[in-house]
């Protein structure tokens, strides 16, 4: 019988779940109407599940995730809650928590989400569910497209860049471009460290294959 945790401010609702609950087959080791109760009852039950309200006053729940999973790793933590804030749902899952749940559940929903999260499996009301993909969605487009940016060469490290692939050393560059033989290892470094490359000579084959040079 898997052991659950209630916290939740207020009593009328966190006594409806722990007889729901436990007529459900569920044991109830306590309930807690703050967030601090909630971390002491961990602490004292380590249970296999905490069903946590997310506002509460004093300490929110998503300010304790992390701590009751550290006071007992095995815990899953399922926030129920009113809040809809994609926000909140994406900060419930970078603190740990396994699921993310509307105080509107069905109890039938309820239960079964409980058991999928004591399984090892995670769960998210149907609602949340549209929008954490959204934001999973839209976090992938933002990688990928920070992913794909072209580095941005200034003017002069193009002509230098240029001048490399055409075969010049450093001080034939210098001397073309009336600069410092150190100014163009100074580019020349620069432009490395921009394209993430060790050699002139990968510099110089990804230029080409983006159409930046050409050979004249």
């Amino acid at each position: 019988m898997a052991s659950v945790l209630v916290v939740d401010d207020a009593e009328l609702f966190r006594e409806a779940l722990k007889a729901a609950f436990v007529q459900e087959g569920f044991d109830v080791v306590g309930v807690a109407p703050d967030a601090m109760a909630g971390i002491d009852m961990t602490r004292e039950f380590e249970p296999d599940l905490v069903m946590l309200d997310l506002l509460m006053p004093g300490m929110s729940g998503l300010e304790v995730v992390g701590t009751i999973i550290k006071t007992s790793p095995k815990t899953r933590v399922v926030l129920l809650t009113a809040s809809e804030s994609s926000e909140d749902l994406l900060a419930a899952v970078k603190a740990g928590a396994s699921g993310y749940l509307t105080k509107d559940t069905p109890l039938p929903r309820l239960v079964a989400a409980m058991n999928d999260v004591l399984d090892g499996g995670a769960a998210v009301s149907p609602a949340m569910g549209g929008k954490l993909f959204a934001s999973l969605r839209d976090l992938l487009r933002h990688h990928g497209n920070a992913a794909t940016r072209q580095p941005e060469l200034t003017g002069r490290e193009l002509e230098i860049l240029t001048l490399v692939g055409e075969g010049n050393t450093s001080k034939e560059i210098a001397d073309q471009l009336y600069i410092s033989e150190n100014t163009v290892r100074n580019h020349v470094r620069n432009i490395l460290d921009k394209l993430g490359m060790k050699s002139r000579f990968e510099a110089v084959n990804w230029a080409h294959r983006e159409g930046l040079i050409q050979d004249r």
